[in-house]
């Protein structure tokens, strides 16, 4: 079926959340990866007993294209917050750039996130682990449609130190009420990721693995 689309405002930015699917449960929220939107329909790999609902990042899809860019995860992270706070408790299933700021959002909402699944996808990687030139090269025109090309570029040169990353996967583990609360499936693996698949109480397997482990519980 065709998303049905609602507007939330996150300060200046207006956010698109897609819902996707209708059933009684703890929604499902899909975050896409570096240059990509919410798809029109849940995903054929995914499967969720639950309502399912996707998020188009600030940049992307229906959302805002701000002027100027200034693009960084930690700024992404709030738009995630944004939607948890219309949805409530949910699981999230981050693919490439979502997987990182799904990672980060658990770690600012350990009692709203009930499990996170790590996936392959666009922007993973992001910059590696250390600072590149501080002067970037300009995108050209502004463009008005999304995918913002100052998201591209910046996002794409997001620095994810392993420790970084592995001090929010701790924060993590040891704040939520779960056994497991980081599932990782994704083949590609940075150092990040590395690192964080490190940290006790961190699964690893499929997606749907993952997702039913998640939807199990209470």
């Amino acid at each position: 079926m065709t998303a049905d689309v609602e507007f939330l405002q996150h300060n200046r930015i207006t956010l698109a959340l897609h819902r996707l699917a209708d059933a009684p449960g703890r929604p499902l929220l899909l975050l896409h990866g570096l240059g990509e939107r919410t798809p029109d329909a849940v995903p054929p790999w995914v499967r969720w007993p639950g309502p399912v609902y996707g998020l188009d990042f600030t940049g992307h899809g229906g959302s805002t294209v701000p002027t100027g860019g200034g693009y960084t995860s930690e700024i992404l992270v709030g738009d995630a917050d944004a939607a948890i706070g219309r949805l409530g408790e949910v699981t999230l299933l981050g693919r490439g750039l979502g997987a990182y700021i799904g990672l980060l959002v658990a770690a600012a909402r350990p009692d709203r996130v009930r499990g996170v699944v790590l996936t392959d996808g666009p922007g993973l990687a992001g910059g590696g682990v250390h600072p590149g030139s501080p002067s970037l090269p300009h995108p050209g025109p502004h463009a008005v449609a999304p995918p913002d090309p100052f998201a591209l570029l910046e996002l794409s040169r997001d620095v994810r130190p392993p420790d970084y990353a592995q001090t929010f996967a701790r924060f993590v583990t040891e704040s939520s009420p779960l056994d497991t609360p980081l599932f990782v499936t994704a083949m590609v693996r940075p150092e990040w990721l590395v690192a964080v698949l490190a940290e006790p109480g961190v699964g690893q397997g499929t997606v749907a693995e993952g997702l039913a482990g998640y939807a199990g519980l209470d």
